[in-house]
């Protein structure tokens, strides 16, 4: 997880970024606007309701002047933390490490659906993550699009992938999945082999949907581990006498 840090005399590393918090934390003072630096990149939490207003003031403010709207994502983070294989507690040996199909997720978590705004400053060179979680039951944040027209397309996708509404977006609709499609594909709730099958039928001379035929099954490979980390001292011995015994057959060899 990035690590929040205040910045009252601390620094991110680059002077840049330090130049940049500082703008930003005397834009929004406030315990609602959270600011993150993680991996040479800074991220601004703001509320839903002002994501709007922000976004104009990170566009026309001069000390700012992010101009360029580089992309809109949506994260659904319902099963975040949560793993379904067994890895750190799972047996060194044998077939430990099982798989859990059955994870709870939290469907009603304010906190489950975020939208992620990627800025570029030309101006200044500097780049900056906003973040605005958008609610959990039915999530819907303003639409950005008279702001930066690039948001367009960008929050259609986030709308077709993970159902985020965006208010006041002046055309929203599908833009990946085919017509009719049913739920949203990118949301953790959504099942692998989907809702339906599709296929074109040549008799017809249409695409046809279908049921799923897939059945659902857990894979558990086996793993075959011969490092030296699982090899007892009986067979380390045995190793060694294998090798010596090459070794010397390969030395009479080229004596002979």
């Amino acid at each position: 997880m990035p690590e929040t840090i205040a910045f009252t005399g601390a620094s991110t590393g680059d002077a840049r970024l330090d130049s940049l918090a500082g703008v930003l934390r005397a834009r929004w003072p406030g315990d609602d606007y959270a600011l993150q630096s993680a991996l040479g990149e800074l991220t601004l939490t703001v509320p839903a309701a002002d994501i709007k207003t922000v976004c104009l003031s990170l566009r026309d403010d001069q000390a700012l002047r992010f101009e360029q709207l580089i992309d809109v994502c949506g994260v659904d983070y319902a099963a975040y933390g949560k793993s379904e294989w067994e890895t750190a507690e799972a047996s060194s040996t044998g077939f430990g490490r099982g798989v859990d199909r059955d994870i709870e997720l939290d469907e009603d978590d304010p906190k489950r659906f975020a939208v992620v705004y990627h800025l570029l400053s030309l101006d200044y060179n500097r780049r900056l993550r906003v973040k605005v979680y958008a609610g959990g039951a039915q999530p819907m944040v303003d639409s950005v699009v008279e702001v930066w027209s690039a948001a367009n397309w960008f929050e259609r996708e986030a709308f077709d992938l993970f159902g985020i509404l965006f208010r006041g977006h002046p055309d929203l609709r599908r833009i990946l999945t085919d017509y009719g499609f049913v739920g949203h594909p990118f949301r953790k709730d959504f099942p692998l082999s989907g809702h339906v099958a599709m296929r074109y039928d040549p008799e017809q001379e249409r695409v046809v949907y279908e049921p799923v035929e897939i059945e659902p099954r857990v894979l558990v490979p086996k793993v075959i581990r011969q490092d030296s980390r699982y090899v007892t001292e009986e067979q380390a011995r045995e190793a060694r006498a294998a090798r010596a015994a090459a070794d010397s057959a390969a030395g009479d060899a080229a004596n002979a």
